[in-house]
């Protein structure tokens, strides 16, 4: 119901779902990609920021909102904010690349301050958390709350309507869990029968080593290959849908990311970041997985 509601298109657009015919012809299956790197911010993540701050009051987006990200999320709160007039502090750790800083600060203009704080994300999402109760603002998670999971599940409103014919499965990347758990939340109470398989790499597998052990697990590090998918721990609401609704998790290494960047480049002539590459590497293990086992997908 709430994905149903969420306010996303004054931002987003609803991205084109396309064939990837070189892909599709060596798997011998039919690969789409969902292309959310068309959007503005060159993620999906402007969905999820949007949707919690539009779902806000007036007396709270008067006194503005925090997040803490030093990637795609931290844009699409920028970006949200500047649409809405409303007052933003991004804290990023100090060591976030300079370019990042600057797009930032760049699509949030005036409303936007960002604020440099510690070495890591924790760092960064500790001071968060204290300047938010110091000057009273709105956390916007970066995954683990319901309007920000309804947000990107929009994505998943979207493939259904694009692609109503029958669909083997839907592959997701998983850093926090946000993207995967909006996505299955939506497609399974519509389209049941359809497989959510989640994708994670060798160094940043929350998300799988929890659902093995039934309760969250904290990695005591993470790689950083695919930053945008390393999270030590997981969120709780994201974790309690993954384990109502995810199928499957497929695990895939550096190489495997860097084979899948270059198959979308060959479709394309799109260069993906890692994190955007690895839903298409878990695509890839799934089919050969399949084949190996004698049970062709073909879908």
């Amino acid at each position: 119901k709430k994905i149903l509601t969420a306010r996303v298109y004054d931002v987003a657009s609803e991205t084109p779902l396309e064939l990837a015919p070189a892909l599709s012809q060596r798997l011998n299956n039919q690969i789409y990609f969902k292309r959310e790197d068309v959007q503005s911010v060159f993620s999906f993540k402007i969905r999820g920021a949007y949707n919690k701050m539009a779902q806000l009051s007036d007396a709270e987006r008067k006194r503005g909102v925090i997040c803490a990200s030093a990637g795609n999320h931290a844009q699409g709160v920028a970006l949200s904010a500047a649409r809405m007039g409303c007052r933003a502090v991004i804290v990023m750790p100090t060591t976030t690349p300079l370019v990042k800083v600057e797009a930032v600060k760049g699509r949030g203009g005036v409303n936007v301050e960002v604020v440099l704080h510690g070495e890591s994300y924790t760092d960064a999402y500790n001071h968060a958390l204290t300047l938010e109760k110091e000057q009273k603002l709105t956390f916007v998670h970066p995954f683990d709350d319901p309007d920000v999971i309804a947000g990107q599940g929009t994505i998943g409103m979207e493939i259904l309507r694009q692609h109503s014919g029958p669909i083997h499965a839907i592959f997701v990347a998983i850093g926090g869990g946000g993207l995967i758990a909006g996505v299955a939340a939506y497609v399974k109470q519509i389209r049941p029968d359809i497989k959510i398989i989640g994708v994670q790499t060798v160094d940043s597998d929350a998300m799988a080593r929890s659902l093995k052990a039934g309760e969250r697990v904290t990695l005591p590090d993470v790689g950083l290959f695919s930053d945008g998918t390393a999270v030590r721990l997981v969120g709780e609401e994201t974790c309690r849908l993954a384990q109502q609704y995810v199928d499957d998790i497929i695990i895939v290494d550096t190489d495997a990311i860097c084979a899948a960047i270059k198959d979308v480049f060959t479709d394309t002539r799109s260069i993906l970041e890692p994190a955007g590459a690895l839903a298409i590497a878990g695509a890839k293990a799934y089919v050969e997985r399949a084949s190996l086992s004698k049970h062709p997908v073909n879908h």
